[in-house]
């Protein structure tokens, strides 16, 4: 199934790519504003399918070309504003590499119930408000895009390489380009800058933050997905499987999103293109059937799962909420046999 295939990569994008060069396009020349807020709106669903683009692209999934895709990556981040180069190492290397794995992989990892105690008070504040549900925008748009990827300070950046300033400046560039264009639009159509401004890059920017910040969420963070602090135990319970989660829908919001919630199978081989997720999800699920996560969307679900998932007990492995109560136990993963003279 990890067979890329060129025509069929550019295709997608060129049809993304015109979805959101024709939403921004009628932030500008739409004049009511209930329809400039929904295109603004759509653009940012629209920036969150191309991201997906970027990210088969980022894995060497998309096409079978590597060259192609690096620059097929790069221009299907533009409108999220992502720096491909820092977005590789934070996905593909971290997440991807060590996922669930406490003090490596930092995406939603949760906190213990003393680590949150020693924080203070409006630390505690900001985690509650990640944590609530209806904080998926904030957490992505400060804790991965602004402290993480975009011109990240010396604490967050993970070395020095040129090519990390490279693409924070093409992404700064094309962000430039992007105001400058709603402003003269909204100059040469006499409408005001601002609502130009805020429904053309403010909306969609954050929609997309999100769109991204539920998705990663939801792919990670259950009831039963375990998390771990001991990179032994972690290899030990051969967890690219069982960290993640097959979220379903009752309609087409999956091939909306380009599949990209067939996650698990994306975990098990990131060679597989987007394209073909729901055939090798489909094949996981019938060899692997007592190790798949699957769970049907709802929005009682989401936020059941945000009022238990607040802290986690990695030694019991179970979920906690803010005052260290359990409401949760994670599915303890049978571990395979231990190396000889290997300790927790």
């Amino acid at each position: 199934m990890a067979q890329g295939e060129t025509g069929r990569a550019i295709m997608l994008l060129m049809i993304d790519a015109a979805l959101w060069l024709g939403c921004i396009a009628g932030t500008i020349f739409v004049e009511n504003i209930f329809l400039k807020l929904v295109l603004g709106v759509v653009a940012g669903f629209v920036t969150g399918r191309i991201f997906i683009l970027g990210h088969d692209a980022c894995h060497q999934s998309f096409t079978p070309n590597r060259e192609l895709n690096k620059v097929l990556g790069r221009i299907a981040f533009l409108p999220s504003l992502t720096p491909y180069s820092l977005w590789d190492v934070g996905h593909n290397v971290v997440h991807h590499g060590q996922t669930n794995l406490k003090g490596f992989d930092f995406v939603w990892a949760p906190l213990s119930k003393s680590e949150y105690d020693a924080l203070p008070s409006w630390r505690k504040a900001l985690e509650h408000l990640y944590r609530s549900g209806w904080g998926p925008v904030f957490y992505y748009l400060i804790e991965i895009w602004w402290r993480r990827e975009y011109f990240p300070n010396a604490k967050n950046k993970p070395g020095d390489r040129p090519i990390f300033l490279k693409d924070n400046l093409l992404v700064t560039g094309f962000a430039i380009v992007w105001l400058v264009c709603l402003i003269a639009g909204a100059i040469a159509t006499g409408q005001s800058i601002w609502l130009g401004l805020i429904t053309g890059f403010v909306v969609p920017f954050l929609f997309w933050n999100g769109m991204i910040g539920f998705v990663v969420y939801v792919h990670h963070t259950h009831p039963s997905v375990s998390w771990y602090d001991k990179k032994s135990e972690w290899l030990r319970a051969q967890p690219f499987v069982s960290t993640t989660v097959h979220l379903t829908f009752n309609w087409i919001w999956g091939a909306l999103m380009h599949h990209i919630m067939e996650h698990i199978a994306h975990h098990v081989d990131m060679s597989v293109p987007l394209y073909r997720l729901q055939e090798a999800q489909n094949t996981l699920e019938t060899i692997l059937p007592e190790r798949i996560f699957v769970q049907k969307f709802s929005w009682d679900w989401y936020f059941d799962t945000a009022r238990k998932c607040k802290l986690y007990d990695f030694e019991n492995k179970a979920w906690l909420d803010f005052d260290g109560n359990k409401t949760a136990d994670s599915v303890r993963v049978v571990l395979s046999p231990a190396p000889v003279g290997q300790n927790g």
